[in-house]
């Protein structure tokens, strides 16, 4: 990868001595005015090439009104300008050539609408996909089919997102990913991450940030980056917000409410939100298992098991914040949220074992009964200071956040013959799975502007978690309740990292610009059980560096080419040795000798035109943590753990076009084709498995006259690798419609999800004396209404403090269910 590295370098670098020589570049200024010869502050300013109105760049006008645009190649270009409550403003055609390089463009007046927003209706124009250097952005309510899902839903359309049959998030064919919540991680993972997210209703959403390779700024945690997903929150002076209702049906009935409100006055800013959600799907999860003798690997018995299950889940979430801003450069803010989820899960299992010695078979009847909840309640308080104008500032947060968990398991198993008559006595397991978690999180961060367009950052950060778990098991024997000290435990985790971070960024010429970032990380790790006195210690430091070149080769094409070091550690759940039972025959069950794993990530993207992104990666992961199958031949038992079984290597290209076809069709299409190759040691045999994976997906929105829209979008993913597990393909089809009313403060949508039924999973897992085959089909098709009313009265403020905590990697190895 060195030569590779190198080779890519000379190359752009050689691309880039041509093109220096052959264009130079020009600066753009103005100033913009309204009707009563005021100065227009925060204007939005648009440089659009002549030719065929494509946006080149986009400013802000500062509060004097000025605005500019330097580092501009030679061609034809007209300036837009709008601002809420005025008609949008247009300058003439003009030209940036070698005799006239430096132009001052005559002021632009913009003429009011009206001085409040009461009579005015602001409709976002954004586009659905956003191409940055550094991110991609998904403007969610830019999608019809968005409304009534879940959160889980919308990442699953976005752009290299991919989500499995148990709901973990991959990026690009790769797991590992971190989610963040407005900033601030969800402190959550694999099945209760997805949990979450299944129960947070689309209409909370304003946007998701997919970063693949993230800067030394952010956590080294995630092994394939960094999903952002930002609440709603406006910047207007008065107030504004939103009603959002809906209903969904599939199977059972869906529900979801919404309540967003903004106040800004003065110094002050007052935001909320408030949302419920109720639903109840259903899933049927059929699996056949062989048993196989340890020696001769011959099959001893077959397992034949079919599992019914019903989920019903309120949860309940709400945020309040404040803003204050103690001078015009110096802002304080405080931040509560929470959210209650309760949930049940009932699983009606029916298991046939047939043996190949001649014994007779039999058959299990289970019934599992789960009555769970989890409460979190969080709070920040945020510190914002600007030096001067030239953009050094220090920010600083301090969180804390505390999930209570409580969890009643009742198994209960009959035994027949195949005959349908009782075998041998029933028996009952109750189980108590109570579970706190605390976190305590501080970080600073400073900015500070150098000359010639120079930039360097730095900051601190400081967590502390702890989690408490402890499961009781009792077993009723003859109507009378027996403690299970076997499968009882009680379980403490207590983790410590520190870190500190350096970033330089620079141009380096007219064509290219790069970034140099290092982060170092200290993890202590301590865990104890409890029950059965045993404890371990673990400290590590890691330095993970990060680095960023950039090459504008042309007006249409542009190069970056970036490299990072990250880290993926155990989720707390994975490293506590509790059972947890699905059913009579599989369980689940942590691994505290667990160890973090490690990746190197390499990427080189082209963009043409601002809407065609082209990208290369290659990724080397060692000490992977996958979830694998161990099993119990003589009590056809399987439990399901994690384990650091491999080193995964991966190559892929991705393609991501969006475009405004027509007037009327604007669509987006991502192809991805990947190869990932396992290879390692699991259950104490060799394991090497490897497929390459195509994923597409594509949507395309229609907008027609009248306030009417439509949107068409799906995907397709070719067989794939989960872990040790290959998956069959998958795909969905959705349709979706809406409509303006009210004066277009109102909205209607309906859409149907995976209106044909497609998305199923199919697998298998062969590998030693393992030999399992599944199919899993869950609630998919639902048809969704929902309607949306818009209210405010006030006018826009540019530059508010958008709230971004300073937890940055803890709360995404929480696990909580729903």
């Amino acid at each position: 990868m060195r030569n590779l590295s190198k080779l890519l370098t000379i190359i752009l670098l050689s691309i880039s001595v041509v093109g220096f020589a052959q264009e130079k570049r020009g600066k753009i200024s103005g100033t913009v005015i309204d009707g009563s010869q005021k100065t227009i502050e925060s204007a939005t300013i648009t440089l659009l090439r002549a030719k065929d109105s494509t946006v080149a760049k986009i400013a802000v006008a500062d509060k004097s009104g000025h605005y500019s645009f330097e580092d501009i190649p030679a061609g034809k270009y007209m300036v837009s300008i709008t601002a809420v409550g005025h008609e949008k403003g247009l300058s003439n055609s003009f030209e940036i050539n070698d005799a006239n390089p430096s132009v001052t463009l005559k002021t632009i007046e913009l003429v009011p609408v009206s001085k409040t927003l009461g009579s005015v209706v602001v409709t976002s124009k954004k586009p659905l996909i956003e191409q940055k250097v550094d991110r991609t952005i998904v403007n969610v309510e830019a999608s019809t089919t968005n409304v009534g899902s879940s959160a889980l839903d919308v990442l699953e359309k976005s752009p290299g997102v991919t989500v499995d049959k148990d709901g973990n998030i991959s990026l690009k064919g790769k797991s590992g990913v971190q989610v963040y919540i407005d900033g601030r991680p969800a402190y959550l993972s694999g099945q209760d991450l997805a949990n979450m997210l299944r129960n947070m209703n689309s209409n909370q959403l304003e946007q998701i940030e997919i970063m693949t390779n993230p800067p030394a700024k952010y956590d080294a945690a995630g092994n394939s980056g960094i999903i952002n997903i930002k609440t709603k929150k406006t910047k207007q002076f008065g107030y504004n917000g939103s009603v959002t209702l809906g209903y969904g049906q599939g199977r059972y009935p869906k529900v979801n409410e919404g309540f967003n409100f903004n106040y800004r006055t003065g110094k002050i800013n007052l935001f909320t939100n408030l949302n419920h959600s109720f639903n109840q799907r259903f899933q049927e999860l059929n699996i056949q298992r062989k048993f196989r003798n340890e020696s001769t690997k011959e099959v001893t018995s077959d397992f034949i098991q079919e599992a019914h299950m019903i989920n019903k889940s309120q949860f309940y979430s709400g945020k309040l914040g404040l803003d204050y801003d103690v001078s015009k450069k110096t802002t304080l803010g405080v931040v509560f949220s929470g959210f209650s989820n309760n949930f049940s899960f009932n699983n009606k299992n029916l298991t046939d074992i047939y043996f190949q010695n001649g014994d007779e078979p039999n058959q299990t009847r289970a019934l599992s009964l789960n009555d769970l909840s989890w409460k979190n309640y969080s709070g920040n308080f945020n510190f914002r200071h600007s030096f001067d104008s030239t953009g050094r500032e220090i920010t600083a947060d301090l969180d804390y956040i505390k999930y209570d968990a409580g969890g009643d398991q009742t198994l209960i198993n009959s035994y027949y013959d195949m005959n349908g008559a009782s075998s041998k006595p029933s028996d009952t397991l109750l189980g108590n799975l109570p579970q706190t978690i605390t976190i305590y999180s501080g970080k600073m961060d400073y900015t500070h502007p150098l000359k010639k367009g120079a930039k360097f950052e730095a900051g601190i950060k400081s967590s502390y978690v702890k989690t408490d778990n402890n499961a009781q098991y009792d077993s009723l024997i003859n109507g009378q309740l027996v403690h299970d000290y076997n499968r009882s435990n009680y379980f403490i985790y207590e983790e410590n990292i520190n870190a500190v971070y350096a970033n330089y960024s620079r141009p380096l010429s007219k064509k290219f610009s790069g970034q140099l970032g290092l982060r170092l990380e200290n993890t202590h790790a301590r865990g104890r059980q409890v029950t059965s006195q045993e404890d371990f210690d673990r400290n590590y430091t890691q330095l993970f560096p990060t680095a960023y070149l950039q090459y504008s080769m042309n007006e249409k094409n542009q190069f970056v080419l970036n490299y990072g070091r990250r880290i993926d550690r155990p989720d707390y759940e994975d490293l506590n040795p509790f059972i947890h039972f699905l059913d009579k025959y599989t369980y689940e069950k942590g691994n505290p000798d667990l160890k973090p794993q490690f990746s190197h990530n390499i990427e080189l993207s082209h963009t043409y035109a601002g809407f065609l992104t082209t990208t290369l990666n290659y990724s080397r992961t060692t000490d992977i943590i996958q979830q694998v199958f161990e099993q119990h031949e003589a009590t056809n038992e399987t439990y399901i753990t994690k384990g650091n079984i491999a080193k995964l290597r991966q190559y892929g290209i991705a393609v991501s076009a969006y475009k405004q076809w027509t007037k009327w069709w604007s669509g987006n299409i991502y192809a991805n084709l990947f190869d990932n190759r396992f290879k390692g040691v699991v259950n104490g045999a060799p394991v090497t498995i490897g497929t390459t994976t195509l994923v597409l997906q594509s949507q395309q929105q229609f907008k027609f006259n009248k306030g009417w829209g439509a949107e068409i979008s799906g995907f397709y993913r070719t067989k794939g690798l989960e872990g040790v597990i290959v998956a069959q393909p998958i795909g969905q089809i959705s349709f979706g419609g809406s409509k303006q009313i009210l004066k277009n403060k109102g909205m209607i949508r309906l859409n149907i999800r995976d209106a044909f039924r497609l998305q199923h999973i199919e697998g298998y897992s062969r590998y030693g004396n393992i030999d399992i085959a599944f199919q899993n089909y869950w609630e998919t098709r639902v048809v969704n209404l929902s309607f949306t009313y818009r209210f405010s009265k006030g006018k826009l403020k540019a530059g508010s403090n958008s709230k971004k905590g300073g937890a940055d990697d803890e709360q995404n190895r929480v696990k909580i269910g729903g």
